[in-house]
């Protein structure tokens, strides 16, 4: 009976409501309350929210307990998720107070264009209807912003102003050019170092077929793993500066915080200065060696390397983009327990790039290996191969990647429905089928199993050229104004875009390695493999643009300018 009250006293107040309707859409949820007065949306926002939580606590109490209990947690969480609903409120009407102010700017220089062109003054007769108009001097945006504005300063901010305007309108990074002098420090010196490398590992024969197996089976698999690694970085921060060439909203896409996000400098700095260390420490590591010292302090230098990056990475100090690093380590956290996490676009884009480093996985598993079980002190790199847990955790890794992948795009069918995420279950279940057979050709290489191999790999390709031209860039549509084309393009030269898929069908054909084992004169295979390792990368650096390049496409075609907001109460429909 008391729960009734409340409903009727609450569909009195949304009664009392006038104007336009706003909808805010969630888990489950969706409640539309008409915004043309913040504070008393704002009170029946509290208004739902405190009957949940009441609701709720009187169910866990049961009738013999009169205290009332509120969880906190649930309580800051439905705090925090309101805050964002309001930050997302004041960006909409700031984008568009934006738009109106656009289209006025746009008809004045429309008109006076007119003016010059026709040796006539018509801008003033236009202009006064124009602005005498409701379109331009409505300030009814303006005052729900200073209400919404006045609202967060005085129950999300504590009465300070200040505090509040760092949610409601956030500042810039600037960008300084003391990033732009250490790219460019740090990238001679890795130049330097590298070719210092590279002469000192020549002369002493090190990458050769005769080479020195302990060291190309121990110290090279850190090289390898570490050049993997920021080599797809680096494309990264080469997607940032096309994205933001091309005005791809990258950053609505993944949902990114615009104060805290890896700039394209910061990513090459991270880059040069990393690669920069790592060489270094390669470079005094093959010193040392090449002087005959082979003491096990000197052999866990490299494990000593790849404990530091591991150990900076979940560093709790803020220091080192903090944030980007703890965003990645949850991403990753998303991607291993990807059933379990609703999926979003940077979880699936994150999962994607792993299935392009599968190599890396490989050599970061067997790095740790032989140094965890303490092989280095002995030097038996042989020990980690003969174990059969090792190997069976060493074939598990060219599976994991495409494992997680299908499972994202199992639970987005789960989530939305949609049979497409199921067809592209099916790419992913093709790429784990053509590993298998590639894992069993290696242990046993007959010819029934190279035919397997053939088959599968071939089956698998197609199918991914198919999803990466069709569904993922969105390219060959038949019905376009622009041949074998979409539409839409953010390119002007269209070359650009049949070049790319050229390219993306040479690279992805990198596979036949595995079976013709062709060699590059003198050098030794693992050299070979890094080489087609990082030419898989670059192809998903390729392929990164051209995927937010149709995603952008897909945002500006069905008007999503704004994200998504859920709201911590459920939905109140009036007729109840």
């Amino acid at each position: 009976m008391g729960k009734s009250i409340r409903m009727k006293r609450y569909e009195e107040r949304v009664r009392n409501f006038s104007g336009g309707v706003i909808n805010f859409q969630g888990k489950n949820l969706r409640i539309n309350i008409p915004l043309t007065n913040p504070t008393r949306t704002f009170s029946a926002i509290t208004y739902l929210l405190w009957d949940d939580l009441v609701n709720q606590s009187s169910k866990k109490c049961g009738p013999e307990g009169n205290k009332l209990h509120i969880n906190k947690t649930k309580l800051h969480h439905a705090e925090k998720m309101i805050r964002g609903a309001f930050v997302e409120l004041y960006k909409g009407l700031s984008y568009l107070e934006t738009y109106r102010n656009l289209n006025m700017l746009a008809f004045v220089k429309i008109l006076k264009k007119l003016d010059k062109v026709t040796n006539k003054q018509v801008l003033p007769i236009y202009l006064k209807v124009v602005e005498s108009s409701y379109f331009d001097n409505s300030d009814k945006v303006m005052k729900l912003a200073d209400e919404v504005e006045e609202i967060f300063v005085k129950h999300f901010a504590e009465d300070d102003k200040r505090k509040a305007m760092k949610y409601l309108k956030p500042t810039q990074h600037k960008e300084s050019h003391a990033v732009t002098f250490f790219i460019g420090l740090f990238t001679g010196c890795f130049f330097a170092l590298f070719a210092g490398y590279v002469i000192m590992a020549h002369i002493m024969g090190m990458y050769g077929r005769r080479s020195d197996t302990l060291y190309m089976e121990t110290v090279y698999p850190v090289l390898s793993m570490f050049s993997l690694l920021f080599l797809h970085l680096f494309l990264y921060g080469c997607n940032i500066v096309m994205w933001r060439k091309t005005r791809i909203n990258y950053s609505f896409i993944f949902e990114l915080d615009q104060t805290k996000e890896l700039k394209y400098r910061d990513v090459f700095l991270i880059c040069t200065t990393s690669m920069t260390a790592v060489v270094g420490v390669m470079f005094v590591h093959l010193s040392l060696v090449a002087k005959g010292h082979s003491s096990t302090q000197v052999q866990a230098i490299p494990g000593f390397l790849l404990a530091v990056f591991l150990l900076l990475l979940i560093c709790p100090f803020n220091i080192v983009y903090k944030s980007s690093r703890y965003r990645f380590l949850g991403v990753i956290r998303n991607i291993i327990l990807s059933p379990l996490y609703k999926v979003v676009m940077l979880d699936f884009f994150m999962a994607d790039q792993l299935c392009s480093q599968v190599p890396m996985l490989r050599n970061l598993e067997y790095v740790a290996c032989y140094y965890i079980t303490g092989s280095y002190k002995t030097q038996d790199y042989g020990y980690c191969m003969r174990t059969k847990n090792y190997r069976d955790l060493a074939y598990a890794v060219s599976f994991l990647p495409y494992y997680w992948r299908a499972m994202q795009c199992a639970r987005r069918w789960f989530d939305e429905g949609q049979t497409s995420h199921l067809v592209n279950l099916g790419k992913y279940v093709s790429a784990m089928l053509a590993a298998g057979a590639k894992v069993a050709y290696e242990k046993e290489r007959s010819s029934g199993w190279l035919c397997l191999v053939v088959i599968m790999s071939s089956s698998a390709t197609v199918y991914q050229l198919y999803w990466d031209f069709v569904k993922d860039w969105g390219l060959l549509q038949f019905p376009s104004k622009n041949p074998w084309l979409r539409n839409e393009l953010m390119l002007r030269r269209k070359f650009i875009y049949f070049f790319s898929m050229g390219l993306n069908l040479i690279l992805r054909l990198a596979w036949l390695q595995t079976v013709l084992h062709s060699s590059f004169g003198s050098v030794d295979y693992r050299v070979t493999g890094l080489f087609l390792a990082a030419l898989e990368v670059i192809r998903r650096g390729l392929w990164n643009f051209f995927r937010l390049e149709n995603e952008h496409l897909n945002n500006a075609g069905k008007f999503r300018a704004v994200k998504t907001v859920p709201l911590p109460f459920h939905e109140v429909d009036e007729e109840d």
